[in-house]
C-alpha cells in the first residue's frame, strides 16, 4: 500500500528521508483516537520509526525530540531531533509543512508554518535552534499547500503579514487581496542561507487529492510532511 508521496533520500552517514502522507490516514484533531492510533501505526511501519505528532497551535515554539513520546503532544509548530528513531511530523491542511535537515550531523526538524506561523517567525526559529544545537540546516523541503492565487485573505491582514515577510503578498487569480505561504517560507528560509529548498509544486485546495481547509471546511483531515534518518 503507497502511504507516502514524494519521497526524498539524501545519504550520508545517515540515510535521512522525507515523505508526505496521503488521504488514506486520518491524522487530524478530528479524527477519533483509534483512526489516528491506526494511521500512525502505518506511517511506523513505512519508515520504520516512532511517529511523533505536535499540538500545533500556529505559534514560534520548537521543542526538542530527545527520546520517543509515549503519551500526550507537546503544544508547538516545530520539533527538532537527532534521533534515528523517531520520524517527526507537521500536519497541514492549507498550511505549509516544512521539513529540514543537516546530513552531516543527522539533525532533522518539521515545521508547521501557517500564516501566523509564518509571521511569528517558525521557520527561523526552527533554523536557529537547529544552530543552538550545532547543526547546520542545509537542505529544506516545502510540502503541498494553498498557492497564493488561491489564499484570499482581507486586505489589512495581508498588510500585516506582509510588513513582516514581503514575500507573501499575492493575489488570488480572481483579483483579491492574497497571500502566498510557500513563498513567504522560501524566502525565510532563503534569509537564513538555505539554498537547497525542494518545493513540492502542489496546490491543496486546487488537488482533491490533497486535504483543504479552504476547499472542504471542517470536514477536511490533515496529511503530513514526515521526515526520519536510518544507517
Amino acid at each position: 500500500m503507497t502511504l507516502l508521496h514524494h519521497r526524498d533520500r539524501i545519504e550520508g552517514d545517515l540515510v535521512i528521508e522525507v515523505a508526505f502522507t496521503d488521504l488514506s490516514l486520518s491524522l487530524g484533531d478530528a479524527a477519533g483516537a483509534e483512526a489516528r492510533a491506526e494511521a500512525l501505526r502505518q506511517v511506523a511501519a513505512a519508515t520504520g520509526a516512532a511517529p511523533v505528532l505536535m499540538h500545533q497551535v500556529h505559534g514560534a515554539d520548537v521543542d526538542v525530540v530527545d527520546d520517543p513520546r509515549t503519551s500526550g503532544r507537546v503544544s508547538c509548530d516545530a520539533m527538532v531531533t537527532a534521533r534515528a528513531d523517531v520520524a517527526l511530523l507537521a500536519r497541514a491542511a492549507d498550511c505549509v509543512p516544512v521539513l529540514l535537515a543537516d546530513p552531516a550531523t543527522g539533525w532533522i526538524a518539521a515545521v508547521h508554518a501557517g500564516r501566523p506561523g509564518l509571521a511569528a517567525g517558525v521557520v527561523p526559529a526552527t533554523v536557529a535552534e537547529l544552530r543552538e544545537q550545532g547543526a547546520d540546516p542545509s537542505i529544506a523541503w516545502i510540502g503541498p499547500h494553498v498557492c497564493g492565487a488561491c489564499y484570499e485573505v482581507p486586505a489589512q491582514m495581508q498588510q500585516d503579514v506582509a510588513a513582516l515577510v514581503p514575500e507573501s503578498r499575492s493575489t488570488t487569480s480572481w483579483g483579491t487581496p492574497a497571500l502566498d505561504l510557500g513563498a513567504g517560507v522560501h524566502a525565510q528560509l532563503s534569509a537564513a542561507g538555505i539554498t537547497d529548498v525542494r518545493v513540492v509544486d502542489v496546490c491543496t485546495r486546487e488537488d482533491a487529492s490533497w486535504p483543504s481547509h479552504r476547499r472542504d471546511g471542517a470536514a477536511s483531515t490533515r496529511f503530513a510532511g514526515v521526515i526520519w534518518s536510518h544507517a
